[in-house]
């Protein structure tokens, strides 16, 4: 049996190699030997039993229903590392299990790990992620695009085999013959901050430190190709991966909250690095710049009337539209308390809120969807590239700030609804965009559309709606967002966290997993938290 303690172990043994090489160590390539049979699929069912019997509370054998149903729903005809018939044994050794009374949101949480693993690649630079499975043209070197490059990381940060991450990232900043890719800078990403925030995950010191010159000189380049004299930066809709907007343009150089969003959160992100790394003096004039370019955001791109943060045009002038990009600032806990005002407008029909999701422009405005259909259009359609960085800032302004305009009934609805939009054909799917209303994926469906890894779901799950938030200490923090009356049971099980596993249970009778009444954290086994009510609750790593 692979347990997760191998796999822990596996883990501990990289945090020693600040290299690019696996050690080269007997022992070591054992352990991959071993880990990559898992991968394969070669492990007998009777492995897999004895996997799934190392989860606390849950039982994986219980949920192998879906992916063999995922399996059935149509040929295999691309194939990347691991194939459909070898997804389920990845599964059980790879992610966290989930349950909860609600099948078919249950049923899209295991979608999108099935999903996820399609676009696993193995290339001779290591692991690497598509976002389409189909080869397309404006795609790098394997297939590969930086524009999701922050979704990725976020939903790869749970899986227990940090080589996938660990690869990817070492492709994106220093594959390139020690540099980074030339195609990384075709589209904003947060990549950096991503992966800092992975890094309050597994706590994999030496990893991230040992990126942050590429980080460094991602930030720098980025400052040299696109800032403008306003201190802001530019970029074009189509390379912010949000093409066809009302605000902006494919020619345009406008200032827009995304790459600005992203920039500041790179620099908060390499001034925490640099001051774990023993560099001061970095993480100081890193951390003046992020907060240079925060006071420069709320100056220049915050219209007062409106209460929005909007797109800045190269006149001065800012767009006569509010769109769903204005959310994106708080994504990283960005503003400063007093600009709330802005997330009255999400939950209003008049404005964001449609029966099958968040539309990207209000629906107000005399532009919405009017720039056609099947071209990329971020004009009102829904995009769950969007939809999953709105749900994380929402979770943000529900945790950190102190206002009265949208709660977690709110965040528990778009994320369900989010869920609901994953059909097709009575079928799971996940395409590029949707009609807001109907709930109909406007690309046709193909190799191209069909799987694309452009969102998260899995990790709105564990870290916004159960509400395992990560942080650097070894106090755990969990800050559900289920409304206390919506379920009257929960299983989060099998998380691998600061070298733990974590079980995270609600239970209001006791009666479904018999671990006692109410809201409990367990690690390896033990109870470490524990409330009568569905509420935020903390507790000690052992």
């Amino acid at each position: 049996m692979i347990s997760s303690c191998v796999l822990r172990c596996g883990q501990q043994d990289e945090k020693q190699n600040t290299s690019n090489q696996l050690e080269a160590s007997v022992s070591r390539r054992l352990i991959y030997l071993i880990v990559g049979m898992v991968l394969v699929g070669t492990v007998s069912a009777r492995n897999e039993q004895s996997q799934s019997g190392s989860m606390f509370v849950l039982d994986a054998g219980t949920f192998k229903y879906h992916v063999d149903f995922f399996n059935t729903m149509e040929p295999e005809n691309i194939v990347n590392y691991i194939s459909n018939k070898r997804s389920w044994a990845w599964m059980t050794t790879n992610i966290p299990f989930f349950e909860c009374p609600d099948k078919s949101f249950e049923q899209i949480y295991y979608f999108r790990w099935w999903t996820f693993r399609k676009h696993i690649k193995k290339t001779p630079d290591g692991f690497v992620f598509t976002e389409f499975l189909d080869k397309v043209g404006h795609s790098g070197k394997h297939n590969t695009i930086s524009c999701a490059l922050g979704h990725h990381i976020y939903e790869g940060t749970w899986l227990h085999d940090k080589r996938y991450i660990d690869d990817y990232a070492r492709f994106w900043f220093v594959g390139n013959e020690g540099d980074l890719q030339p195609h990384f800078h075709q589209y904003s990403n947060w990549g950096t901050e991503a992966l800092y925030r992975r890094y309050l995950v597994n706590q994999d010191k030496a990893f991230v430190t040992g990126l942050l010159d590429a980080f460094i000189h991602d930030y720098q380049a980025w400052t040299k190709e696109q800032s403008l004299k306003n201190g802001l930066y530019w970029q074009y809709d189509v390379r912010d991966g949000m093409e066809e907007s009302i605000s902006g343009s494919r020619k345009t150089k406008n200032a827009r909250p995304p790459l600005n969003s992203y920039i500041y959160a790179n620099a908060v992100a390499i001034s925490k690095v640099a001051e774990m790394a023993g560099r001061p003096a970095v993480s100081k004039e890193y951390a003046q710049k992020a907060a240079e370019l925060k006071s420069l955001i709320q100056q220049l791109m915050w219209d007062k009337e409106a209460q929005f943060f909007k797109v800045r045009h190269p006149n001065g002038e800012l767009a006569d539209v509010r769109e769903e990009i204005g959310f994106i600032p708080w994504y990283f806990n960005l503003p400063e308390p007093g600009h709330e005002h802005a997330w009255q407008q999400l939950m209003d029909p008049k404005v964001f809120k449609a029966p099958m999701g968040i539309t990207t422009a209000e629906r107000r405005h005399p532009q919405f969807r009017s720039h056609g259909v099947g071209t990329c259009e971020w004009d009102g359609a829904v995009w769950p590239y969007a939809t999953s960085q709105t749900l994380v800032g929402l979770a943000n302004v529900l945790r950190n700030y102190k206002q009265q305009y949208v709660s977690e009934t709110d965040y528990f609805d778009a994320l369900i609804t989010y869920a609901r939009s994953h059909r097709y054909r009575g079928k799971p799917y996940i395409g590029e965009y949707l009609d807001e209303v109907s709930g109909k994926w406007l690309k046709p469906d193909s190799d191209r559309s069909r799987y694309y890894n452009h969102s998260t779901f899995c990790d709105l799950v564990i870290s916004g709606l159960v509400g395992l938030v990560p942080r650097q200490d070894e106090t755990i923090t969990v800050n559900p967002l289920i409304p206390r009356d919506a379920w009257d049971w929960f299983c989060l099980d099998n998380v691998l966290y600061h070298g733990r596993v974590l079980t995270i249970l609600w239970d209001r009778s006791g009666q479904k997993y018999h671990r006692g009444k109410g809201f409990s954290i367990f690690s390896d086994g033990k109870k470490i938290a524990w409330s009568d009510e569905l509420t935020h609750i903390t507790g000690a790593l052992p």
